[in-house]
């Protein structure tokens, strides 16, 4: 066909889906028009996985699923841009893998401002500075996130949403390997590449920083150091890559959960997730879990925490299947309910699985 004539065609394409954009844009406004009428956010979790549902299940190539959704994420995001000024508050600063799961989320068309800690993103979100928060929740190595799991006990946001997000790790620097003496990295991290170290660097001193952000800023002034961070955080302090893809688990995997004031509608792939304190008493543990095996309800999670209200008294984190609208979910909760000195429902979002 030949060159010239092949880009030809793409040009006129491209007029096309630049005209079709528009035309998707202007009926988001209108939507954006009836949501504020009807008083609804204008981020809506259970639609978002409605279109990425169907664009991927007409997608026949040869663009990758993956590639696809990236684009229609970034389409996504303007349109919601559009509605109105999205503002996400997240773990920081910049290119930390929190920011890095907000981005994947939300794309780069909505306002992010970045947080010291956990504390400030909820807090963020509870005084209007930010319609929705992400913080960590669990890491598929290392386990539960306690300090998000605290802050749910005396917040009354709502989980609207969870990302599950590849965490691929690189040691950072401007050294030699054989020369590196220091690394810099969050706690959580380390243990994450544990083993990659004790192989690799076993002389090496390991030191616990605020982020990964941090410790590539650290990494760059300190002499004969490195960081473990991401490819992005390499790139903002202009570090090399000494070794990448150093996490012990092939599959590493964080998960973040999306924070907002708002609850999310029924999907048909829910999950929800609560937080209750049960009566001290012989079998208690039986019969908290009796009512979800009772209505045929699977557990995802079971993470327990120190209430901090006396000695060997707990908190309980329990994710499941399904929505709290659901009648057999209902069903379950009432009789949960019966055992529990305090029983909160944190949110019903609809269920990510990650894809293999």
């Amino acid at each position: 066909m030949g060159l010239k004539k092949l880009r030809k065609e793409i040009d006129e394409l491209d007029e096309q889906i630049i005209k079709i954009l528009n035309n998707r844009a202007d009926l988001t406004l209108e939507i954006g028009k009836e949501k504020n009428k009807a008083k609804k956010k204008i981020y809506a979790p259970a639609r978002e996985k409605e279109v990425y549902k169907n664009i991927l299940k007409q997608n026949k190539g040869p663009l990758p699923d993956g590639s696809l959704k990236a684009i229609y994420r970034e389409v996504m995001s303007a349109s919601l841009a559009l509605e109105k000024t999205i503002k996400v508050a997240y773990l920081g600063p910049a290119a930390t893998f929190t920011h890095l799961a907000s981005l994947s989320k939300f794309g780069s068309s909505v306002e992010y401002l970045s947080c010291e800690n956990i504390n400030d993103v909820f807090r963020d979100v509870e005084k209007g500075r930010a319609d929705y928060g992400v913080v960590p929740i669990e890491n598929s190595t290392e386990g539960a996130i306690t300090y998000t799991l605290d802050m749910f006990v005396n917040s009354e946001l709502k989980i609207c949403s969870e990302i599950l997000f590849e965490i691929s790790h690189n040691l950072v620097s401007n050294v030699a390997l054989n020369r590196i003496s220091k690394i810099y990295s969050k706690a959580e991290v380390f243990g994450q590449c544990r083993l990659w170290l004790e192989r690799n660097l076993p002389r090496a001193e390991l030191i616990d920083v605020s982020s990964t952000t941090a410790a590539a800023k650290m990494a760059k002034s300190s002499k004969n150091s490195g960081a473990i961070a991401s490819k992005l955080a390499a790139e903002v302090y202009n570090l090399k890559i000494a070794a990448s893809s150093i996490e012990d688990s092939y599959s590493n995997v964080t998960r973040f959960l999306v924070i907002g004031k708002n609850e999310v509608p029924f999907t048909g792939s829910d999950k929800t997730s609560i937080i209750f304190s049960v009566k001290d008493k012989v079998g208690v543990l039986y019969d908290m879990l009796a009512p979800f095996k009772k209505n045929r309800i699977n557990l995802t999670k079971i993470e327990s925490r120190p209430s901090k209200k006396g000695a060997w008294k707990y908190h309980f984190f329990i994710d499941f299947e399904g929505h709290h609208e659901d009648k057999k979910v209902k069903a379950a909760l009432n009789e949960l309910s019966k055992h529990c000195q305090y029983l909160k429902i944190l949110g019903s979002y609809p269920k990510v699985e990650l894809k293999k």
